[in-house]
């Protein structure tokens, strides 16, 4: 089986699904991430969802924004519940979460993503337990780079692999620096994930998330097949 890898819009063009998916047109990638991680950015993006030339993505994402207006929430989950409907996942930061009951009609296609160091929750695989026991049907978006900001030795990472291996749903992957920004993969993380390969269950699509421009997409691609083979995978 190969791997499903693709990218984040946002991560492409900051703001504008449409460019980013203009820009990954001529690159042999099948999943893409519509990402709304800043919240003024949904409502257009769920306006322009039947005009979206999706057809060559064997697995389309959408990314929750990552704060939410207090009063909001109702109408977010909402204009998000659409896109489930349709069969695509969303990926959720969940210190965004305000009411948990709101939620749980999603099931597991609501996918909890794991923390970097400047949140207070889901770093770890105890905080992740905290959130999953609130939201128990839930998937879980496997972000590597935050893991190995909070843990350079990947320790949590294997922990969060190992326990939630049969609700991870997609895996995002980046170098995620001191500042907490999504950068390009360095040797030392390629050999930092390159451990971890095996344990990723081979359905669950790559999301590249690494801000770079369109020069850099194939270089990027090749990086992340080195980081994690398609062939590594075992569960």
């Amino acid at each position: 089986m190969n791997r499903a890898i693709g990218f984040s819009t946002g991560a492409l063009a900051f703001g504008d699904f449409r460019k980013a998916l203009a820009m990954l047109r001529p690159f042999p990638v099948s999943a893409v991430e519509l990402s709304a991680l800043r919240q003024p950015e949904l409502d257009p993006l769920w306006e322009a969802t039947a005009e979206l030339d999706l057809s060559k993505y064997s697995y389309v994402a959408v990314h929750a924004p990552s704060r939410i207006d207090a009063g909001t929430e109702q109408h977010v989950v909402q204009r998000l519940l659409d896109f489930s409907k349709r069969g695509w996942p969303v990926v959720i930061h969940p210190d965004a979460i305000q009411d948990y009951s709101l939620w749980r009609c999603f099931g597991g296609d609501l996918c909890i993503e794991n923390m970097d160091k400047r949140k207070p929750v889901a770093r770890t695989l105890r905080e992740l337990e905290v959130v999953f026991d609130q939201l128990p049907e839930a998937s879980f978006c496997l972000d590597l780079g935050h893991a190995r900001q909070v843990d350079a030795t990947m320790s949590e990472a294997y922990l969060m692999t190992r326990t939630y291996a049969a609700k991870i749903k997609q895996v995002h992957v980046s170098e995620v620096n001191t500042r907490s920004k999504h950068d390009r993969l360095s040797d030392a993380t390629v050999f930092a994930f390159r451990r971890l390969a095996e344990y990723l269950p081979e359905e669950a699509p790559l999301i590249v998330e690494a801000v770079i421009g369109e020069r850099e997409i194939a270089w990027e691609l090749h990086r992340v097949n080195e980081a994690l083979p398609a062939s590594a995978g075992v569960l």
